[in-house]
C-alpha cells in the first residue's frame, strides 16, 4: 500500500476471489471520515512471492557470476546491508519450479567485485546475469537469512520473479537450496544455463573468457 502525493492510494492484494473482492468492497465504502471519488482495479501478474508485506521496493543489486576455478560453477550474490551473501550453485540457477538446486553459502563479497570479468589465477570468470532484487516473506532481512529461510524477487536480464533459499544442513550449516517459486516467469522443463550461456556484460561465454581473455 502506498499514499501518492496527489491523494491517490495504490494497494497491491493477493489472494483467493473471495477476499479480494471483499477487500475491493472495503476500499469503495472507505474507511471513517474519508471520502473515496473511485476504485480502479487492474489484474497484474502473479509474481510468486504472494506473502509479501511489501512489493516493488528494491533491496540492492544481485549478481550470477559463472566461474572457472577448482571446479566449475555459478556463483549467486545478494547485496544486504552493504556487502554480497554469497552462494555457490555447482549447476547454476533454474526456472522450472521443480528443480532443486543445491546452493552452499560462501564468504560474502565486495560489490566492488559484481562486474568483474576476465581471467584469473585459477581460471576465469563472467556475469551471467545481474539487476536488482526485492526481499520478501513475514520475517525481515537479514533474520530470514540468519534462521534459513528466504524468499525474494529478482529483476535480471535472465533471472526474473520469484525465488527462495531453503537452509537444508543442521544449525547454521553452509548447505541451501535454491528453488524457483511458481509464477508467470517460471518455465517449466527449461534449461536457462545451458539457453542461455553468454555473458549479459560482455556477450561472451565463459568458454570465449578461458580461450581469448577479454
Amino acid at each position: 500500500m502506498r499514499n501518492a502525493e496527489n491523494g491517490t492510494v495504490t494497494v497491491h492484494a493477493e489472494g483467493s476471489s473471495p477476499a479480494v473482492e471483499a477487500l475491493v468492497a472495503y476500499l469503495r465504502r472507505g474507511p471513517r471520515g474519508a471520502a473515496v471519488v473511485d476504485v480502479v482495479v487492474q489484474d497484474v501478474r502473479v509474481e510468486g512471492h504472494e506473502q509479501f508485506a511489501l512489493r516493488g521496493v528494491s533491496a540492492g543489486s544481485f549478481v550470477v557470476q559463472e566461474h572457472a576455478a577448482t571446479t566449475r560453477h555459478f556463483d549467486l550474490r545478494l547485496e544486504v546491508a552493504g556487502l554480497m551473501r554469497s552462494w555457490a550453485v555447482p549447476k547454476g540457477p533454474s526456472l522450472d519450479p521443480s528443480v532443486k538446486r543445491l546452493a552452499l553459502q560462501v564468504a560474502d563479497h565486495d560489490i566492488e567485485r559484481n562486474p568483474f570479468e576476465g581471467r584469473t589465477d585459477a581460471g576465469g570468470v563472467v556475469v551471467w546475469d545481474s539487476g536488482h532484487y526485492e526481499q520478501g516473506g513475514r520475517v525481515p532481512w537479514p533474520e530470514a537469512l540468519e534462521r534459513g529461510h528466504a524468499v525474494f524477487v529478482l529483476h535480471g536480464t535472465k533471472l526474473q520473479g520469484g525465488f527462495a533459499l531453503q537452509r537444508t544442513g543442521p544449525g547454521g550449516g553452509s548447505q541451501w537450496l535454491l528453488v524457483k517459486r511458481r509464477d508467470d516467469w517460471a518455465r517449466p522443463g527449461s534449461d536457462v544455463v545451458a539457453e542461455q550461456p553468454a555473458s549479459v556484460v560482455s556477450g561472451r561465454t565463459l568458454d570465449e573468457v578461458l580461450r581469448y581473455g577479454i
